[in-house]
C-alpha cells in the first residue's frame, strides 16, 4: 500500500457554505481505482487491476466512469481494449483533469476475492473467470481479425484461389485448426533469471514427441492482442514459474499448462499459477525441479539448505528468497524426467481434441 496515492475523502454536509459548483455532471456511477503500486508486471496488472475492476464493475453493464490515480498513459494504451468492454465512457485522470465532476454514485477502490480468481458467489451473475475471459476474447479479437485478413490478402496476391478464403470465419479457422493433427506446444522463454538453459533441446524433444512447437518471448512492448492469439490457438504451454505465467488467462479452457517450478519457489508456484490456472479449467501439471537441474548446484555444496531447505531459507524474509531463488537462479532441465511431463501432456491434448471433434 506504500506505494498506492492516498485519496483523502471529505464529507460535506447538505447546506455546508463550501458548495463547488458541478462542471461536468455524470448520468452514471464512477469507480476510483490506482494504476500505480507494482503495474508493469503483468501477474499485478491483471490480479491488482484488471480483474479486480471486472469484478467491481461487471454489473453496471458498462454504464460506469472509471477514475484513476496515478495515471499512465502507457497502461491505458496497453490495456484500452480490455477497458473499452468495460465501460463506454472515456477514463478520467484524476490528477490532471482539473473540472469538477459530479456523480450519482462514486465506488472507491476495487474488489478483489483472490490470486488470479473470481468467486462466482460474490458476483452478480455468477460471474466467473471464464467470463473474465469471454471479455479478453471480445477485446483483442477485432485486432486479431485484421492480422489474419491482412495474412489472407496476402496470401491471395501470391496464389490466388478460386475460392476466396477472405469469407472465411472465425468457425473455418477453427475447423482448421482441429483438422492438424499435431497439437501446438508453446515455451514461454525467459531473458535473465530463471532461464531454460537447455531450451533448445527442450524445442527438439518436444517435437519428437509429437508436438509442433513456437517458442514465446515476450517483454513490456509485446502488444497483448499479439500474444492472446497466440496462446488462445495453443493446445499447451510450458514455461518457469515468474510474472509471464499470468498468460494462461489467454488460453482456452482445457487447455494445458506445465509450470516448471525452480527451487524455493513452490508456494508461490501453486499459490500464483497452480491454483489459479485450475480454477480456470486447465489442465495444470506442476514440474518440481530437482537441485541439479537448478543452476544453484554449480554454486553450493550439495548439503547446503539453498539446495536442500529452500524453506529454511525462504523463512529469512523475501529479500533472501529473491536475491537467491528469483534473481540468482537459472534452470537446466533433466530432459529424461521432464520427457514424462511432455508426453502426459501430449497424451491429454490428442483426447481433448478427439473429444471435440466427436
Amino acid at each position: 500500500m506504500d506505494t498506492i496515492m492516498e485519496l483523502d475523502l471529505v464529507v460535506k454536509k447538505k447546506g455546508s457554505k463550501v458548495c463547488h459548483l458541478c462542471e461536468v455532471k455524470h448520468s452514471v456511477p464512477a469507480i476510483v481505482f490506482s494504476t500505480g503500486g507494482y503495474t508493469g508486471n503483468v501477474y499485478h496488472d491483471f490480479n491488482d487491476g484488471l480483474i479486480p475492476l471486472y469484478i467491481t464493475s461487471e454489473h453496471m453493464k458498462k454504464n460506469v466512469v472509471f477514475v484513476v490515480l496515478e495515471y499512465h498513459q502507457w497502461w491505458m494504451s496497453r490495456y484500452g481494449d480490455v477497458l473499452s468492454r468495460l465501460s463506454n465512457y472515456h477514463v478520467i485522470d484524476f490528477s490532471n483533469d482539473k473540472r469538477t465532476h459530479c456523480f450519482p454514485e462514486v465506488i472507491v477502490g476495487l474488489k478483489i476475492h483472490d490470486e488470479l480468481a473470481i468467486d462466482s458467489s460474490l458476483v452478480q451473475g455468477n460471474k466467473s473467470i471464464s467470463d473474465f475471459h469471454n471479455v479478453l476474447d471480445k477485446a483483442y479479437w477485432h485486432r486479431i481479425q485484421g492480422w489474419i485478413r491482412k495474412e489472407k490478402e496476402k496470401a491471395l496476391l501470391s496464389s490466388s484461389p478460386t475460392l476466396s478464403a477472405l469469407e472465411e470465419d472465425e468457425e473455418t479457422e477453427l475447423a482448421k485448426y482441429k483438422e492438424n493433427k499435431k497439437p501446438k506446444l508453446v515455451i514461454l522463454s525467459r531473458g535473465g533469471s530463471r532461464a531454460i538453459i537447455d531450451q533448445h533441446l527442450l524445442v527438439h524433444l518436444a517435437e519428437k514427441i509429437g508436438f509442433t512447437v513456437m517458442v514465446l518471448k515476450t517483454d513490456r512492448t509485446t502488444e497483448l492482442a499479439k500474444i492472446y492469439r497466440v496462446l488462445n490457438s495453443t493446445d499447451a504451454m510450458v514455461g518457469v514459474h515468474g510474472a509471464a505465467m499470468t498468460h494462461f488467462l489467454f488460453m482456452r479452457p482445457s487447455s494445458v499448462l506445465i509450470q516448471i517450478i525452480p527451487l524455493g519457489t513452490d508456494w508461490a508456484a501453486e499459490t500464483y499459477y497452480g491454483e489459479p490456472s485450475r480454477k480456470f479449467g486447465l489442465k495444470y501439471i506442476g514440474y518440481k525441479i530437482l537441485p541439479k537441474e537448478s543452476s544453484l548446484y554449480n554454486k553450493y555444496n550439495s548439503d547446503d539448505p539453498i539446495l536442500n531447505d529452500p524453506d529454511s531459507i525462504n523463512a529469512n524474509g523475501w529479500q533472501f528468497t529473491k536475491k537467491i531463488y528469483l534473481d540468482g537462479q537459472n534452470v537446466k532441465l533433466d530432459l529424461e524426467r521432464f520427457r514424462e511431463q511432455l508426453f502426459h501432456a501430449y497424451v491429454y491434448t490428442i483426447s481433448e481434441r478427439s473429444r471435440g471433434l466427436s
